[in-house]
């Protein structure tokens, strides 16, 4: 069975970045400010505006991390970093480091492992139209595939328990982590929260890395990989479907040309009808095969997460102002 730990939370900001030199610096002092003995460590991932040299200056841990893309980034943070909360923000200033306080606040109370700060007015004020209309569309499709679990699947403001981040296995390269960390949740049924955060704007000098098409396309590759992965049996249904559908278009005419005459006219036509049913049916079979292994995957995690460390409800912290919330510094110095 788990340890329950009965000291104080020790708490972690890890702030991923990638040329953030113009905001780096006043996110970390408000971290600080916030969560005055919090360990905070800024990834840098091949800047090259000097925002190592600003994280630094401000206070923070800084380790580079050559791999790019925030996935990698992430991977690295969450290996790397020994602590019972952690709390990830981007390090552009859209996300107030004042709301620390009540993210970890909500995960203690809550019991929660996760807690996602949505973006209260993202939808308004996403940095382009595009941006906005793709937050809508994947939500929706999110919500769609794999429950109604959560809101804005795209925050970069979370909380997390030490069960999730070392259970977490962050396998995605980019901005997709996101879309990763919230199917993990999803798939193994753990309880998390949402609340509701301003969404700030970016200060002058400072710009978005995203890409609308090049980016949404990513995501819905991992959309695609991840229902696979979690739900095989409607993904390789949906596909067997489409296959029985052009098999029996092309099927029909000939049948029909059968039935009234009594000869098949048209030979390829129906051994690709035939062709076209028979892969249905493989897809069809290999989706419940798969099934079963996900399921059999989904147990085996479940099982790892049970076996890792909780926090014990009798030393959380009471309901008061910030000097109530005891920060530690992360076991592991990343610097």
């Amino acid at each position: 069975m788990a340890r329950s730990r009965t000291h104080h939370p020790n708490i972690v900001v890890l702030l991923p970045c990638y040329n953030e030199a113009a905001t780096i610096g006043s996110v970390v002092q408000g971290f600080r400010a916030t969560l005055p003995d919090a360990a905070i460590h800024v990834y840098d991932n091949n800047s090259t505006d000097g925002t190592a040299l600003q994280a630094m200056l401000a206070g923070a841990h800084v380790v580079r991390e050559r791999r790019q893309g925030k996935g990698h980034v992430v991977r690295r943070m969450f290996a790397d970093i020994e602590a019972d909360i952690y709390i990830i923000a981007d390090g552009d200033g859209t996300y107030a480091p004042g709301d620390a306080e009540e993210l970890v606040r909500t995960l203690l109370t809550e019991r929660a492992d996760m807690v996602v700060g949505t973006r209260r007015g993202v939808h308004a004020d996403a940095g382009r139209q595009g941006h906005a209309l793709g937050n809508r569309l994947f939500n929706l499709l999110y919500r769609t595939i794999f429950g109604p679990d959560f809101t804005d699947i795209f925050s970069g403001y979370r909380a997390f328990s030490r069960r999730f981040v070392k259970s977490f296995p962050a396998v995605s390269a980019g901005f997709e982590i996101e879309t990763e960390m919230s199917v993990h949740a999803s798939r193994l049924k753990l309880p998390v929260s949402e609340l509701e955060l301003d969404y700030g704007r970016r200060p002058e000098g400072s710009h978005s890395k995203l890409s609308t098409f090049r980016d949404g396309a990513k995501i819905l590759w991992m959309f695609a990989m991840l229902m696979k992965e979690t739900r095989p049996f409607a993904f390789f249904s949906a596909i067997s479907g489409l296959f029985m559908l052009a098999s029996l278009g092309f099927m029909t005419p000939v049948l029909a040309e059968y039935f009234e005459t009594g000869l098949v006219s048209r030979m390829p036509t129906w051994v690709l009808s035939t062709a076209l049913m028979m892969i249905s049916f493989m897809l069809f079979t290999a989706g419940v095969i798969l099934d079963s292994v996900a399921r059999a995957r989904a147990e085996q995690l479940r099982i790892h997460y049970m076996s890792l460390e909780t926090l014990s409800a009798a030393k959380l912290p009471d309901r008061e102002p910030a000097p109530a919330l005891r920060a530690g510094r992360g076991k592991a110095d990343a610097a």
